[in-house]
């Protein structure tokens, strides 16, 4: 839990009764590797916080599974569509590792945005955040090469190239496992 407060307190000031309503309204779980979370046809109920380990989230395009997220520690993750609209996901969420995970349900989360301040002043932050990211991701496959996304990759994410398959990899980046493995042959540290 403490990995949380301190990830919240990193983007806005908590008071002590801030604190507590958090320790309140989330649940810690330990889960193990290739863990389920959530299904595509579910109805997302949780907004997570990753304390340890890596999870991926990805679709199944026409037979296809394409990731489109792997999230590391200290970061936020759900089908954030499904979770506020309560309809079925188009997302799987699966555990790569184990993992330490922090979450908050559908009505505890309206709890805390309906009787608190800073709840819908950190859901806006992170909510930017993610929608940055987002918008800095459709850039780099507009104008960077393969190999390009792929070094960015490794810089910005050592332990996900460590601990992540090939296949991931590549379906993150946009590009098939081939593709990678050339890639990799190729680059030297």
């Amino acid at each position: 839990m403490e990995n949380l407060i301190k990830y919240i307190e990193s983007r806005i000031a908590l008071t002590q009764n801030d604190i507590d309503l958090i320790k309140k309204h989330f649940v810690e779980e330990e889960v193990s590797v290739q863990t389920n979370l959530l299904n595509a046809g579910k109805v997302e109920r949780y907004i997570y916080f990753l304390s340890n380990g890596i999870v991926k989230g990805y679709q199944n395009i026409d037979g296809k599974i394409v990731i489109q997220h792997l999230v590391t520690e200290n970061d936020v993750f759900t089908s954030l569509d499904s979770f506020m609209t309560e309809t079925p996901s188009l997302d799987y969420y699966e555990t790569v590792t184990a993992c330490k995970l922090i979450k908050i349900s559908k009505p505890d989360f309206d709890i805390l945005q309906n009787e608190t301040k800073f709840w819908g002043l950190f859901v806006k932050d992170v909510t930017n955040e993610h929608l940055s990211c987002k918008l800095e991701r459709v850039k780099d496959f507009q104008i960077l090469t393969a190999k390009e996304r792929y070094l960015k990759f490794l810089n910005q994410y050592p332990k996900l190239a460590l601990n992540v398959s090939i296949d991931n990899i590549a379906s993150f980046l946009g590009m098939e496992p081939q593709s990678l493995s050339r890639i990799r042959k190729q680059v030297t540290f």
